[in-house]
């Protein structure tokens, strides 16, 4: 399945301007536990994804369950170089925009969050105005992180009716036992993300 569908936010956003829990259980998760390459799963390090949109934000929901925890020491707040430590990514790219030219957002199980334009491998930090939570359940092994990003952010001329591509990752652990998982396999001989010829579509759910 190369589709994932975000759903019309219908209710309204919480205290901290994201979408609550019941808006987000509306939304089919995206489910992945696979290496890059679509092989070795990893039930432990499951991933669930989902999304939901409005005029103003796209919103992006990632459960991941983990083993053990491995980020920087900072936390809440912007940082370069992210996919160095445990992060969930989402890659996504509206249709104006050619192959090459996508937005990376990545965060981590302690809230740092880095947010990127990447053109033909030049990437630039966007400094959306996005907003972020994220919450660890220790016992469940289970952390939850959630994104709104700003439609502006992505794209000058926003219309539902139009079919998106992305494609949605996950690092844990560090080297060399670093696993890197992917919704759509990049199939690559290492461990590469920025495949864009792989993402699948993501279609905009209207009430």
């Amino acid at each position: 399945m190369n589709q994932a569908i975000a759903m019309e936010l219908d209710t309204l956003l919480d205290k901290d301007g994201l979408p609550s829990s019941s808006a987000w259980e509306k939304a089919q998760p995206a489910i992945f536990c696979s290496d890059w390459r679509g092989q070795n799963p990893e039930p432990q390090l499951e991933t669930r994804a989902r999304l939901l949109w409005s005029q103003e934000y796209v919103f992006v929901q990632f459960l991941c369950r983990y083993r053990k925890l491995y980020v920087y020491e900072e936390c809440n707040c912007r940082r370069d170089e992210l996919w160095d430590r445990d992060v969930a990514e989402i890659f996504i790219r509206p249709p104006e925009d050619k192959l090459r030219h996508y937005r990376e957002f990545e965060i981590s199980p302690n809230g740092n969050w880095l947010d990127l334009d990447i053109d033909h491998g030049t990437k630039r930090i966007l400094f959306c105005d996005l907003k972020s939570r994220v919450t660890v359940n220790v016992d469940k092994r289970v952390w939850i992180a959630e994104m709104a990003l700003p439609i502006p952010c992505l794209t000058t001329s926003f219309d539902p009716r139009d079919i998106w591509r992305l494609n949605l990752f996950r690092i844990e652990g560090c080297e060399p036992n670093r696993f890197y998982s992917a919704w759509q396999p990049t199939n690559t001989p290492k461990a590469n993300f920025h495949v864009p010829e792989v993402f699948g579509e993501l279609h905009f759910n209207t009430r």
